[in-house]
């Protein structure tokens, strides 16, 4: 009998390991071309094993591994509108009208918020910045807002918002609005000078991975282009990738196509450390190594985050935006004293929502608890970790009195942003909207149970409820004797990984640990090795709240399988491969 892809053997026959997971790996074909692509092209079995998995021939193994821009960069005229914004944009810039951004609170607001403002101030346009208060004005343009920029502006221009905004844009009386977007389109479109976005209903979708910054950054390819056709000079964009790169990453849009390359060369802008907002914010971070797309997603873009979650919503768009490093330095300080504050908010919130949704049961097609008082600015992070934690799609919603504003955050293959629009349009919330891997909505108190059945109802029809428990996928196994620094520098040429393109993960099997302690509150270090080659060292984050710790601590001489990602460890000036553990079995 042939094996299918439900019933084949479990990779080292693991079916339940420390954390409960099957550990699944590479088919025999995979294994196949891997094998034959290391031969052709005298690539290390690890890197191919990394490349077939992302859908790359032998041919195209080299390229891959050196993208560009220039190879990579779509022609912004293929999205609709775009020509007729980059004309407005640019008459704006030569002729001196008064521009206004209105920018979303999160990382891709402010990233492109700023993108726009640094090309604006080669002309001598300094715009008006506006970010909406999370909880008194909520996601995107509103009525009083537009109304009031329209009277002293231009031009408004609305980024990573708008493209859902009818009435607010309709009231934006004497103004132009252009609007740079990535969500959802609905079936109409807001009656506004352009709508660029590649997730309008009748767009081709081949560059829906694209975040609002990636989105900006394209709309002023096309606006230097305009100028250059004039013969006019024009402003430096590759100098900005910097912040397409953060954009793009913290949004976990999928690093594929152009946002590969938005990504890999906006860390070499990065590493040059000359724009003042990202250099103090990578201090405070206390980021001693080259910037890397974990430090986009995991200590950077949190902190920018935390401006628009519990402090002044336009704070990281600011820091992004400045020039003089003195202000830099203060705002960078203020955003990392926030994140902290939110991270003891987002604990007490996630534990409440933990035990509701427990006793909701994690069986149901949508995950979800609602509580009184839960800050608004904390729960697209809760949503995120109960996602994590059962396998389903979440949402999470802060009360406050009558109204409850939440945030939802889905699996691979289930739309969750599409689900939302249609309660939306079905009158059971008040707003909603998003894209497949997060949304957000307001519902009112009473329609709370019926918005959540409903949406149950939705998300059970495309499957949700018929997913089991995450497998562990297994790229394959490495001895430590292979783990060299050498090795992950040629792995990484693969990446950047993040969303949509995950980095390989190794299973070292058979290994003795040889050092175990408990580092900081709750994380684990050990040394491992097979007893033949040299050890390694790994880490494992959070891992005495969870079964790996007390099993690796308490290992009384076993062995081990270990499963988890390679990555470099730069200490005191000296490189040291580690693995990033993940998971763990006893070895039979």
């Amino acid at each position: 009998m042939t094996d299918t892809p439900h019933i084949a053997r479990a990779f080292l026959d693991v079916t339940s390991s420390a954390t409960g997971r099957r550990w699944v790996g590479p088919s025999v074909e995979d294994d196949r071309q891997s094998e034959a692509m290391a031969q052709e092209t005298a690539l290390p079995l690890p890197v191919c094993r990394t490349l077939v998995r992302r859908g790359v021939s032998n041919h195209d193994a080299a390229a891959f591994l050196a993208p560009t821009l220039r190879d990579l960069m779509p022609d912004p005229r293929s999205l609709l509108d775009m020509e007729v914004a980059a004309k407005r944009i640019v008459t704006a810039a030569r002729t001196g009208e008064k521009v206004a951004i209105f920018a979303d609170y999160d990382v891709d607001g402010g990233t492109s918020a700023a993108l726009l403002i640094n090309w604006l101030r080669t002309f001598g346009n300094t715009p008006t910045l506006y970010v909406p208060d999370r909880i008194d004005e909520g996601y995107g343009p509103n009525n009083e807002a537009m109304a009031t920029l329209a009277g002293d502006h231009d031009l408004i221009i609305c980024v990573d918002c708008g493209t859902l905004s009818h009435e607010p844009v309709a009231a934006a009386i004497g103004a132009d609005v252009v609007i740079l977007d990535h969500h959802l389109g609905g079936e109409t479109l807001p009656d506004a000078h352009a709508v660029v976005n590649p997730n309008r209903q009748d767009e081709t979708g081949d560059l829906a991975h694209l975040c609002a910054a990636g989105v900006v950054f394209l709309c002023l390819v096309e606006t230097n282009r305009r100028l250059r056709e004039s013969g006019e000079k024009t402003p430096d964009l590759m100098g900005l990738l910097d912040l397409v790169a953060l954009g793009t990453v913290a949004d976990v849009a999928p690093l594929v196509g152009v946002n590969r390359a938005f990504v890999r060369q906006g860390l070499a802008v990065m590493a040059r450390r000359q724009r003042p907002g990202l250099v103090a914010l990578s201090d405070v971070s206390r980021m001693d190594t080259a910037p890397s797309s974990y430090h986009l997603g995991f200590l950077l873009g949190p902190r920018v985050n935390a401006g628009g979650r519990i402090g002044k919503a336009d704070l990281g768009a600011r820091l992004l935006a400045t020039t003089d490093p003195r202000e830099a330095q203060s705002m960078a300080e203020r955003l990392d004293e926030l994140n902290t504050e939110r991270r003891d908010i987002e604990t007490q919130v996630r534990e409440m929502a933990i035990e509701q949704a427990e006793d909701r049961g994690f069986d149901a097609p949508l995950v979800w608890a609602a509580g009184e008082g839960w800050h608004p600015g904390v729960v697209g992070i809760v949503a995120s970790r109960l996602k994590d934690a059962t396998n389903r799609p979440a949402i999470v919603i802060g009360l406050d009195g009558e109204i409850g504003k939440g945030s939802g955050r889905s699996v691979s293959g289930i739309d969750l942003g599409a689900a939302i629009q249609r309660c939306a349009a079905e009158g059971l919330l008040i707003k909603g909207g998003g894209h497949k891997m997060a949304a957000g909505l307001t519902v009112a108190q009473d329609q709370l149970e019926p918005a959540m059945a409903r949406l149950s109802e939705l998300l059970g029809k495309q499957g949700a409820g018929d997913i089991g428990p995450a497998d562990l996928k297994v790229d394959g196994l490495l001895m430590p004797g292979a783990a060299t620094v050498e090795l992950i520098e040629q792995i990484e040429k693969a990446g950047p990984f993040g969303a949509g393109a995950p980095a390989p993960r190794f299973v070292f099997p058979d290994c003795t640990i040889h050092f175990a302690k408990q580092v900081g509150a709750n994380h684990l270090k050990i040394t491992f090795g097979d007893g033949i080659s040299a050890r390694v060292d790994a880490i494992s984050f959070g891992a005495l709240d969870g079964p790996i710790g007390p099993l690796l601590m308490n290992h009384g001489g076993a062995r081990f399988h270990l499963a988890g990602r390679l990555e470099v460890n730069t200490w005191q000036g000296r490189q040291r491969p580690q693995l990033r553990l993940e998971d763990a079995v006893l070895a039979n």
